[in-house]
């Protein structure tokens, strides 16, 4: 009888998990060949700096392990900083946000040589972009935590949760934006301009501390969030556009926005007036959101059609905020805001000082 005769086949998740692609995927990925479109606002400055560092890079030196070397080096300054800081809530020593600052710059770095080393070598493959690409997204989510750690934004657990998986989410769609149309875009305003953010926020982190980020309505940083935002979503879909957007529709992309600063601008106000913290979680940037996030599915949806439905979004949301607003404190304060009383306000009355006062005066 055969050694072999009696043993049982290889279970399907077994095989699965030893060789993840079929013989028709390998085929297919032979013929992959990467596609890119689009320069960055700070790239072709950033250039000359990662030029300058590829002479140093020895020609012996794979691709992949400089990769790998370059998330290795986030993965550590990052695992420093959670160390000290397990809830986001405390602040660590100045030197792990500075440590932190290092460590991404130094990523990013690496991250933009090992394509040239690659060409450089002539040892280009799809392996190497697959590589690049995995360690960039497992980078993505430790970048997002240790920039929360930095401004210590565990003292407000809902937008943790929000930042934490808004990068992961964010990297996904410009994966698959690139899965629907064969080619990766990069806007003016991307990835690269994103870690640059976050590496000044370590330095403030650094020589202000993190305390300085405390989100109280009393905080100079707090009111400049809302209208930062504002702006960055503004500039990121103007820039990210294929069709320019704004240039096909400057009115309606105005107003769209106008009516989003309308309201913050009177949360403002009323943050003023009251003596509160300003809150940034708000309903109106759902309408700035739609039209960023249509920009990351390649047009799904006609620009115009999902720029009028931001519109809409937008400006009832704003309506409703006012109304309402001026509802509640008409009920508050017993007024009414369309009328005012008929009665004639009293007249100052000026107090003549008497003629014995006078006197003594003299």
């Amino acid at each position: 009888m055969a050694a072999g005769a009696g043993a049982r086949p290889t279970p399907r998740w077994l095989k699965a998990l030893a060789e993840p692609l079929s013989a028709a995927q390998l085929r297919r990925l032979e013929e992959h060949r990467y596609s890119a479109a689009g320069v960055s606002l700070l790239e072709p400055p950033l250039q000359l700096c990662w030029t300058w560092l590829l002479q140093w890079v020895p020609l012996w030196m794979a691709p992949n392990s400089i990769t790998l070397l370059g998330l290795a080096v986030n993965l550590l300054t990052t695992l420093v900083l959670i160390s000290y800081c397990p809830t986001a809530t405390e602040e660590a020593p100045y030197w792990t946000y500075l440590f932190c600052a290092l460590g991404l710059f130094i990523y990013q770095s690496l991250d933009a040589i090992d394509g040239k080393q690659a060409r450089r070598t002539n040892s280009c493959s799809p392996l190497g972009e697959l590589f690049d690409h995995g360690c960039d997204s497992l980078s993505t989510v430790f970048m997002a935590t240790g920039a929360s750690i930095a401004i210590r934004l565990g003292t407000h657990p809902d937008w943790l949760f929000f930042c934490s998986f808004v990068g992961m989410f964010m990297f996904y769609c410009a994966h698959w934006q690139t899965y629907v149309s064969g080619v990766l875009r990069f806007g003016k305003v991307d990835v690269t301009e994103i870690q640059i953010a976050l590496v000044i926020i370590f330095l403030l982190s650094t020589f202000g501390g993190a305390t300085m980020w405390d989100y109280t309505g009393t905080s100079v940083l707090s009111p400049g969030l809302h209208i930062g935002i504002i702006i960055i979503l503004a500039i990121m879909i103007y820039k990210k556009s294929a069709t320019n957007v704004f240039e096909k529709h400057p009115c309606l992309y105005t107003l769209m926005f106008g009516c989003v600063f309308a309201k913050t601008s009177q949360k403002l106000v009323i943050a003023h007036m009251t003596k509160s913290e300003l809150y940034l979680q708000d309903t109106v940037f759902f309408g700035p959101g739609l039209l960023f996030l249509d920009q990351y599915f390649n047009n799904f949806i006609d620009e115009y059609v999902v720029l009028w439905i931001a519109m809409v979004i937008s400006s009832f949301d704003m309506i409703m905020y006012f109304s309402t607003l001026c509802l509640q404190i008409s009920r508050h304060l017993h007024l009414k805001i369309f009328k005012t009383s008929c009665h004639e306000a009293p007249e100052k009355v000026q107090v003549v000082p008497s003629k014995s006062h006078q006197n003594n005066m003299d």
